[in-house]
C-alpha cells in the first residue's frame, strides 16, 4: 500500500530524473536493510529454463538498471533473475533529453533512450562489485551495438560485448530489436539475421571452450513482425541452437494512445497498450518453436492475469518493466503467485 504514494511523488517528477531517484533510493533501503517494507517476494516456483534453475520464472527486463548499478536492491525485491543493459561496447550518452514520457491513462510509456550506457567496462565493475551474482543469482546481460557503429560492422559489436561479459553473466541477450538506435531492427531480417546468429553461436563455443562453462543465448525480437517474419525468425533460432528468445520489446505502433499526451511522442512504446500484440507474436513463436528454444513472455505485464496469459501463450519465464513502474514491488508477488498456477495447470 505503500507505493501508490511514492509513485505520486515520483510521477510528478520528469520520468529521467524519477528513475534514477527511485534506482538510488531502492539501493539505500537495501543497503540500510530496510527493503522488505517495500517488497512482496514472489514465491518459491523452481523452473529449469535454458539450462539454468530459476527460483521462480518473474525477472525484471533489461532497461530498468542500464548500467548494473542496483543489482542486490532489484535482488531484494524477490525476482527470479535480473536482466541488465542494453550495455554497448563503448559509453554513449544516446538521444537528447527529454527521452523518456509517461502516459499514465494508458499505463504506458514511450522512450527513445538510445542505449544510454557507460559502456561495457563500467557494467563489470558493478556486476563484480554486487552480492546477487556471487550467491548463485541468475543475471541476464543484454548488449547492443554503439550507435557510431555502422549497421554492416554490428556483428563486431556484439562480439565484443559477448566476449567481455561471458564469463560474468548467467546469460547473454542480443538485442536487435530497440527501435531507437537507427537500422537495428534490419538486423531481424533474413539474412542479416542469419550472420549475427552463426558467428554469435561460433563465439559462444569458443568461450565455452576457454571458460569451461556454457553460458546460453538468447535474442530479444519486436512485437511489429508479420507472420512471415515471425517464421523466418524462428526458423533461424532453431537452425543456429539458439537457447532461448525473448518476445517481445517495444513497438512502434500507437494503437490506443494516439489521442492522449505524449502519445505521439516517438520512440518505443510499452506497457498495458503492447501486451495483446506481444503475447500475439510469442503465440505464433510458440507454434513455429514446437518446443525446440524456450520463450520469455514480455510486454504489456500490469498484473497477475496478464503474466499467466504469457505462460499460456508459450513462455516458460515472463519479465515487466512498465508494470513495475505503474504497480511497484507488490507485483512481483503478485505475477509469481499467478505463473506458479499457470505453470501448474499446464502440468510443468
Amino acid at each position: 500500500m505503500l507505493y501508490p504514494l511514492i509513485r505520486k511523488f515520483f510521477f510528478a517528477l520528469d520520468a529521467e530524473k524519477a528513475h534514477g531517484i527511485g534506482l538510488a533510493g531502492m539501493s539505500f533501503l537495501e543497503s540500510a536493510g530496510l527493503l522488505g517494507l517495500l517488497a512482496k517476494p514472489a514465491p518459491a516456483c523452481p523452473v529449469e529454463v535454458m539450462g539454468l534453475r530459476f527460483p521462480n520464472p518473474v525477472g525484471i527486463a533489461a532497461g530498468l538498471d542500464k548500467n548494473g548499478a542496483h543489482i542486490d536492491a532489484l535482488a531484494g525485491l524477490g525476482f527470479g533473475f535480473i536482466e541488465i543493459g542494453t550495455i554497448t561496447p563503448r559509453p554513449q550518452e544516446g538521444n537528447p533529453k527529454p527521452r523518456l514520457f509517461r502516459i499514465p491513462e494508458a499505463q504506458a510509456i514511450v522512450n527513445r533512450m538510445g542505449f544510454n550506457n557507460a559502456g561495457v567496462d563500467a557494467l563489470l565493475r558493478n556486476v563484480r562489485a554486487a552480492k546477487f551474482p556471487k550467491c548463485g543469482g541468475i543475471l541476464g546481460i543484454n548488449i547492443g551495438k554503439n550507435a557510431t557503429t555502422p549497421i554492416e560492422k554490428a556483428a563486431d559489436d556484439y562480439l565484443i560485448c559477448l566476449d567481455k561479459v561471458y564469463n560474468d553473466a548467467s546469460y547473454v541477450t542480443v538485442n536487435i530489436s530497440s527501435p531507437n538506435t537507427k537500422n537495428l531492427r534490419e538486423l531481424q531480417k533474413d539474412e542479416a539475421l542469419d550472420d549475427l546468429l552463426a558467428q554469435l553461436k561460433s563465439r559462444q563455443q569458443q568461450l565455452a571452450d576457454r571458460h569451461g562453462r556454457y553460458v546460453p543465448l538468447a535474442l530479444k525480437i519486436a512485437p511489429d513482425l508479420d507472420d512471415s517474419q515471425i517464421a523466418a525468425i524462428a526458423e533461424a533460432l532453431r537452425r543456429h541452437r539458439f537457447d532461448g528468445v525473448i518476445a517481445t520489446n517495444t513497438t512502434l505502433s500507437r494503437d490506443g494512445v494516439e489521442h492522449l499526451a505524449n502519445g505521439g511522442e516517438a520512440g518505443g512504446l510499452s506497457g498495458a497498450p503492447v501486451r495483446d500484440k506481444a503475447t500475439a507474436v510469442q503465440r505464433k513463436l510458440a507454434a513455429a518453436l514446437a518446443g525446440e528454444v524456450p520463450i520469455i513472455g514480455v510486454g504489456g505485464i500490469l498484473n497477475g492475469a496478464d503474466a499467466a496469459e504469457k505462460i499460456r501463450a508459450g513462455a516458460s519465464l515472463v519479465q515487466v518493466y512498465s508494470g513495475f513502474i505503474y504497480r511497484g514491488p507488490e507485483l512481483v508477488g503478485e505475477m509469481g503467485h499467478a505463473v506458479a498456477a499457470a505453470l501448474k495447470e499446464k502440468g510443468l
